[in-house]
């Protein structure tokens, strides 16, 4: 925390754990070892490998190091899937848990346990309506330091992509629209798995050429000259995704988002003002072209207004200060 390039979730803790801090409050923040974000943290975990990431044993080892130092404190934020059914967390003391994974089959009885006695945030309205059955205490918008992103001019001649190497992310259907639009694309993914190098190699390579060209990962220093030198962010979602980091990235650069009716897209982008929602290839296309005629600074504001750390943070102090309560 935070993550050098690729990691939305990691961007998260760590903005919040900062937002945390600046508003008064003190924060113990358990992390892989090599974390830089400036709070205190607990000692012991290991090295952060990127490759082990989802490994249940390692989650559950990150468990056990983090409960085992929070003893005193008085509420305790769990980012993980397995931590708040420990069974050796403090007693009495408030537990939150973010749902970062889409609600499914394959994890519903798990989170509608955890709900009995956690209190669960959903990051988007849309993934909470997949979760019938499971108590959503609050949804929370993710949010990011808008003031520490600068504000491109558009002015580069291409559309971007910006994800990881994943079919639900859509990358081919972005290339495909990017050639219909005759505008170039430049793609930044994280690739990391064998699964992630398997796909790329399969389907995306064979799709690249003089005018679609893969930059690989990107630090945020490149990822926001990328954003804001481009005319749109091309993401056609083939999934539920419950939040899109990159989009509320692209708004804070002024670079409107192109997207398909996927997850929380329509509660992201304001259709005709901060980009397009649309269905087909065809529609996309006609989207990006006219996605250069859309203000740039709306784009700008409306990461300001709906998506900033400050909001974030509110949001989450607004409910640490309800459980707290109820626990008195």
């Amino acid at each position: 925390m935070p993550p050098p390039a690729y990691g939305g979730t990691e961007s998260i803790i760590d903005i919040l754990a900062r937002g945390l801090v600046a508003a008064g409050h003190d924060v113990l923040l358990a992390a892989a070892s090599g974390s830089t974000c400036p709070v205190a943290k607990v000692p012991g975990p290991p090295l952060a490998d990127g490759s082990r990431i989802g490994n249940g044993t390692d989650e559950l080892r990150h468990s056990v190091y983090a409960f085992a130092a929070m003893d005193d404190v008085d509420l305790i934020h769990d980012n993980t899937l397995a931590g708040p059914l420990y069974r050796h967390r403090p007693q009495g003391t408030p537990i939150v848990a973010t749902a970062h994974l889409p609600f499914s089959a394959e994890n519903h009885d798990i989170y509608q346990a955890m709900a009995t006695d956690t209190a669960i945030i959903a990051i988007s309205h849309h993934q909470a309506d997949t979760a019938p059955g499971i108590k959503i205490r609050k949804v929370i918008h993710h949010g990011i330091d808008t003031q520490s992103v600068p504000l491109g001019a558009g002015d580069g001649g291409y559309a971007c992509f910006l994800g990881r190497m994943h079919p639900g992310k859509g990358l081919p259907e972005a290339i495909e629209t990017a050639r219909l639009a005759q505008v170039p694309l430049r793609i930044a993914a994280k690739m990391y798995s064998a699964e992630e190098h398997e796909y790329y190699a399969a389907v995306i390579a064979p799709l690249l050429g003089p005018d679609v060209e893969y930059l690989g990962e990107l630090n945020a220093a490149d990822k926001f000259v990328l954003l804001g030198g481009s005319v749109a962010l091309l993401n056609p979602l083939q999934w539920d995704e419950p939040f899109g980091m990159a989009m509320i990235e692209s708004l804070a650069s002024g670079t409107p988002v192109v997207a398909t009716f996927r997850g929380s897209a329509p509660e992201i982008v304001a259709d005709g003002v901060t980009g397009y929602l649309r269905s087909s290839a065809p529609e996309l296309a006609e989207a990006v072209i006219a996605a250069a005629t859309l203000d740039r600074g709306e784009c700008r504001r409306a990461a300001e207004n709906y998506f900033s750390a400050e909001r974030m943070v509110a949001e989450h102090l607004a409910l640490y200060e309800e459980l707290l309560a109820e626990q008195k």
